[in-house]
């Protein structure tokens, strides 16, 4: 039960990391500050990293 528990805070700061990590690549697109391009891939990088470790883990299980 404790484990459950440990994995579920897990999950949600790699939720809260990746969605903070949207939010300012986003602002600063709007900006004009950084290109588009830069945008979809550092997005596209972190929610790949993000879904990679929650499938590994449930494949764990």
């Amino acid at each position: 039960m404790e484990l459950l528990k440990n994995l579920a805070a897990l999950i949600k700061v790699k939720t809260i990391v990746t969605m903070v990590v949207i939010g300012v690549f986003a602002v600063l697109a709007i900006r004009g500050e950084i290109t588009s391009d830069n945008v979809m891939i550092i997005v596209s990088s972190v929610i790949s990293f993000y879904f990679g470790t929650v499938s590994e883990k449930e494949k764990v299980k």
